[in-house]
């Protein structure tokens, strides 16, 4: 058997463990806070008082336009200056939600203003509270056209959560530099680690294409009231 066979199949139970273990708990947890935080931040910008909406606006501001790893960097070794001392799983996981409810903020807040006015009306015309219609009628429509963007930055942190590797999380990435530093191999190991990132990856695409042919149903709303 050629060594770098033998190698890769040596690491890779190491490297699987590190990424059910860290990355996808990571990347879950991360992607299902954020987009509540980006849900909530959509809703605030879209119907909220203006000093409220002016708040979101300026975090969604800050977190667009700085790098994901400096806000991790703050998080984990700027914050423990001021007295706030995390370890590097909820720093890391901190670090991701509020980056991901940035974003998926502006990707919601796009998809719940694309839906026509008239559906709101319509479903006020029948006696619907404003949560009826928005559970109902605006976000079934809503989501059809969500998914792709939704999907592509859950399939984008994936691969990003490889950034907590600098704050010392032992995630996929990590166990990889870990296992590079006592074989010196890091042509092999590093070209592992990108195989399984772009194995979780294409799966994760495939499920996108099947959500989406599954939601296309919605899709009929939005274009006759368009």
């Amino acid at each position: 058997m050629p060594h770098w066979l033998s190698l890769m199949i040596e690491s890779l139970p190491s490297l699987l463990w590190a990424c059910l273990l860290f990355t996808v708990p990571l990347t879950l947890l991360s992607f299902a806070l954020g987009l509540g935080v980006g849900f909530a931040s959509a809703l605030i910008r879209l119907f909220a008082p203006a000093p409220f909406a002016a708040v979101v606006r300026f975090y969604v501001w800050i977190i667009r336009g700085t790098p994901l790893l400096v806000q991790l960097f703050l998080i984990f070794y700027g914050l423990p200056s001021i007295g706030i001392v995390l370890d590097a799983f909820p720093a890391a996981l901190i670090g991701f939600t509020l980056n991901i409810g940035a974003y998926t903020s502006e990707v919601i807040r796009a998809v719940l203003g694309a839906v026509p006015k008239g559906q709101w009306e319509a479903a006020y015309s029948i006696g619907m509270t404003w949560t009826q219609a928005m559970r109902r009628i605006i976000l079934p429509q809503a989501s059809r056209i969500a998914v792709p963007p939704l999907s592509n930055t859950f399939i984008a942190l994936v691969k990003d959560t490889s950034l907590a590797a600098a704050i010392t999380v032992p995630e996929l990435f990590r166990a990889g530099q870990r296992i590079v530093a006592t074989t010196y191999e890091p042509l092999i190991l590093y070209v592992e680690v990108a195989l399984i990132y772009l194995v979780v990856s294409s799966v994760l695409s495939n499920l996108q294409a099947r959500l989406e042919k599954r939601l296309s149903r919605y899709g009929g709303y939005i274009e006759a009231g368009s």
